[in-house]
C-alpha cells in the first residue's frame, strides 16, 4: 500500500476529502498531514480522522528535517493541498513526479506567489473572465510552474463573486483530486 503526505496551511478540506477517499481504498492511506500553521484547522481534521499530524517550521522544512520525517515515515507521494510555503529543492528532487499540488485557477494565469485562495476567486471575477477551474501539477522550485498533469473548468457568470467562484471551484477539487491521485499513484 502506499503511503501519502499531505501538506496544507489551512482548512484541510481537501486533505480530509484524500484521507476519507483513500480509506475505502486498498492503492494507498493519507498516513501523514504536515502543516506549517499551528492555527490550521487541518489539525483538528486530521485528530478527527485519526492521522498522524505534524506541525513544520521554516527551518525544518528547510533544513532537511521534514524530508527525514517523510523518508522515516516511508511516504511514496506528496499533495500539497492549500500549502502556502514553497517546497525546497532536497524534496522536490526527492519525490520527483511523486509530488503534486492543486491550485484554484487555471495555470498558468492567476499563480504566483500570493496567489491562493480568496485571492485567486477575486482577481478571475476582478478580470472579468467567463470560466475558471483548476489545475493539479507536479511540484518543481517555482511557484505553480510545475508541468501540468490535469486541469478542467467552470463557468463565471458576471453576477457572480469571488465566494460564489470559490464554491465552485471547491466543488471540482473535491471531485478530481482524489481521482488524479489515484491515477497517479497506479502508475508508480
Amino acid at each position: 500500500m502506499k503511503r501519502i503526505a499531505v501538506f496544507a496551511s489551512g482548512n484541510g478540506s481537501n486533505a480530509e476529502n484524500l484521507i476519507n477517499y483513500f480509506r475505502e481504498n486498498d492503492l494507498a492511506d493519507v498516513s501523514l498531514v504536515l502543516t506549517d500553521n499551528p492555527k490550521a484547522k487541518v489539525i483538528s481534521r486530521a485528530e478527527k480522522l485519526f492521522v498522524p499530524h505534524v506541525v513544520i517550521t521554516p527551518q525544518e522544512l528547510s533544513n532537511g528535517s521534514v524530508l527525514e520525517r517523510l523518508k522515516k515515515n516511508k511516504i511514496d507521494f506528496v499533495v500539497l493541498a492549500g500549502f502556502l510555503r514553497m517546497v525546497p529543492k532536497n524534496i522536490v528532487e526527492a519525490f520527483k513526479d511523486r509530488i503534486i499540488n492543486i491550485h484554484p485557477a487555471l495555470l498558468p494565469s492567476y499563480g504566483g506567489k500570493g496567489m491562493y485562495g480568496i485571492n485567486v476567486h477575486k482577481a478571475v471575477v476582478d478580470a472579468g473572465e467567463n470560466e475558471t477551474g483548476i489545475t493539479i501539477h507536479y511540484v518543481n522550485e517555482n511557484y505553480d510552474d510545475g508541468d501540468i498533469i490535469f486541469q478542467t473548468t467552470t463557468d463565471v457568470y458576471p453576477d457572480d463573486t469571488p465566494e460564489d467562484v470559490a464554491e465552485k471551484v471547491h466543488a471540482l477539487e473535491k471531485q478530481y483530486l482524489p481521482q488524479i491521485t489515484e491515477e497517479l499513484l497506479e502508475e508508480l
